[in-house]
């Protein structure tokens, strides 16, 4: 049977397009946005579209007969943005979060995928990562950039996947808990990993509750900080995979059908022609949109270690 998926801040289905490429199966849609809610009604006409993540719930899904294996989603990123104001998770639209999170607690999902904009690194890492150790889940983490998988842009977003720390949150009770710090091998570059959520700093080691947290909080910064280096130099190294003739640009080169690994940098919607029905929602759409390609290579890493790991004895 498919993974079961539950599509968050779903947009125009970036996220369910790659993963259902890597096997596995949307179940349900939450989409406030009227736009995106037609586009994900013309390919999804089967699948529930919920409107408001805020009122969305597990006793919601349960009494609609869904059933979610897997949570997905990139919350709004707004106030994370260097091009915001800066409010990160304590603003009103990537606050969103925290509903991200109350139906991860709700739902026990085996897997969560998140994704947001790399600023994500210093406006709110720390505390995303905190949450999910607190539902007790364990994450792994990193930077990929669109250009990692062929794009003639960079595109950096940072992704997370979070997995439960062991499999009795998985409603299997008697089944045996993953080795403490286990990594579910889902990093999507090079086998590179980085889990951080609960398992690489210490929590609750002696001390006063308050003093423990902020300890593993103050470890959680300092891990974030030492790994932004690495996000920046995979960026320069999937870049640098495009070096051109010292005549020509990356778009050039990339834009060039001979070029096997040719796409488009974007759909040809014009951004100043006129009489393009619904132009500013479709270009609002596309800028918002995941690359599908990223959740595929993640989808069939997350579908490779769930087979391994229901393998073993």
């Amino acid at each position: 049977m498919s993974m079961r998926v539950l599509d968050l801040f779903s947009g125009i289905g970036g996220f369910s397009l790659g993963l259902e490429r890597a096997g596995m199966r949307t179940v349900a849609f939450c989409e406030i946005e009227p736009y995106c809610r037609a586009v994900l009604a013309k390919h999804w006409p089967d699948v529930p579209c919920y409107t408001d993540v805020r009122e969305l719930t597990a006793a919601q899904l349960a009494a609609d007969g869904i059933a979610v294996d897997l949570i997905c989603g990139g919350f709004p990123c707004q106030d994370i943005s260097v091009a915001g104001k800066g409010a990160g998770l304590a603003g009103a639209r990537s606050g969103l979060w925290s509903h991200y999170a109350r139906l991860i607690g709700e739902l026990r999902p085996k897997y969560v995928i998140v994704e947001n904009v790399a600023a994500l690194l210093s406006r709110g890492l720390a505390e995303v990562l905190g949450e999910l150790a607190t539902l007790g889940y364990d994450a792994e983490w990193h930077c990929i950039p669109a250009s990692h998988v062929g794009a003639p842009h960079r595109r950096d977003r940072i992704w997370i996947i979070a997995y439960p720390q062991c499999d009795e949150l998985w409603n299997e009770p008697g089944r045996r808990c993953r080795p403490s710090g286990a990594s579910a091998s889902v990093a999507a570059n090079n086998g590179t990993q980085e889990s951080l959520a609960n398992t690489g700093c210490a929590y609750g080691n002696g001390g006063s509750h308050e003093q423990s947290r902020a300890n593993w909080e103050t470890c959680q910064r300092d891990q974030a900080a030492d790994h932004i280096e690495r996000c920046s130099q995979m960026v320069g190294d999937a870049d640098s995979q495009r070096q051109l003739q010292p005549s020509g640009t990356i778009r050039e080169e990339w834009r060039r059908p001979s070029n096997p690994g040719w796409w488009s940098s974007e759909p040809d919607v014009g951004r100043v022609a006129h009489g393009v029905p619904a132009r500013v929602d479709r270009l609002k759409s596309l800028g918002n949109a995941v690359v599908p390609q990223i959740p595929e290579l993640v989808g069939r890493a997350i579908m490779s270690a769930n087979t391994s790991f229901e393998k073993q004895p």
